[in-house]
């Protein structure tokens, strides 16, 4: 068992001072149970961690094996959940390690204006994900852009047949692609009116995600968390409102930490997110 003198500082989050307790039983990165670390009404939310596994060199190795890497990121996940039950925390990245309490609060001195700023922008506020995807479009569903699968048994006899039915198929996947970029856009278009702020994410890469479907949507949306419940029920209807859109497929994540706003108002990263768990 390493000295205790000897482990480093593992932040999870920054926010203000916690006025409500977190669970007694909340346990981070190697089990141990986070603590504040505090300094001119900032709180850094920090857990000790082993010298052996996140100093430099050795965090660069672990980085690069995925098993570790991933139950790691449930950990740090679980901590920023909880802190979200409680507070409006800026999350800060995957692995961020300093060397001792003074090295913390060094950096909520240095970053103490972005951070002051950012805190004061999300408070009271919570982000929900939202994702369309379109699973049919090439027809392998059962359905292709909205119309039904040509059965097995037409097989074009000519040449002049193949064209003429490949010609379709296009047709009917692009189609089926406009149908679903407008509604896309036009549910984007109202949730934006109903959040305080919006961002639009890069398409889930499907071979990645594992998610089925291809990606149309990707956007994050910050509610204040009283009106969370209405922003809910907004999907919802507006899902409904599109039942005849077949191959559509809307997704609702949340309520998350404000991952996604947690950088200047023009919606570049300021580098320390971290990927939530719905791979946003």
């Amino acid at each position: 068992m390493s000295d205790a003198n000897d482990d480093l500082r593992y932040v999870y989050a920054v926010c203000h001072p916690l006025t409500a307790p977190l669970a007694a039983d909340l346990t981070g990165v190697g089990g141990v149970p986070p603590r504040q670390v505090s300094h001119e009404g900032l709180t850094a939310l920090v857990g000790a961690v082993p010298v052996r596994d996140f100093a430099a060199e050795p965090l660069r190795a672990h980085l690069e094996d995925l098993d570790w890497l991933a139950e790691t990121a449930r950990a740090h996940q679980r901590v920023i959940a909880a802190l979200t039950t409680v507070t409006c925390p800026l999350p800060l990245r995957l692995a961020t390690v300093f060397r001792d309490d003074s090295g913390v609060r060094a950096m909520l001195q240095d970053g103490s204006e972005r951070f002051r700023h950012v805190l004061e922008r999300i408070d009271g506020r919570v982000e929900w994900g939202v994702k369309v995807f379109l699973d049919s479009e090439d027809g392998s569903g059962g359905e292709v852009g909205g119309g039904p699968r040509e059965p097995a048994r037409d097989k074009p006899r000519t040449g002049r047949d193949y064209l003429r039915q490949r010609r379709s198929q296009r047709t009917a996947r692009e189609a089926g692609w406009e149908r679903a970029e407008g509604f896309a856009r036009r549910l984007h278009e109202t949730l934006s009116l109903r959040s305080d702020d919006a961002r639009l994410h890069a398409p889930q890469n499907s071979a990645l995600s594992r998610a089925p479907g291809r990606n149309v949507l990707n956007a994050a949306y910050l509610v204040p968390r009283s009106h969370s419940e209405e922003f809910v029920e907004l999907v919802d209807r507006t899902k409904d409102e599109e039942r005849d859109t077949t191959g559509l497929r809307v997704e609702l994540t949340g309520p998350w930490a404000a991952y996604s706003f947690t950088g200047d108002s023009s919606g570049d990263s300021n580098g320390d997110e971290i990927e939530r768990e719905d791979g946003a």
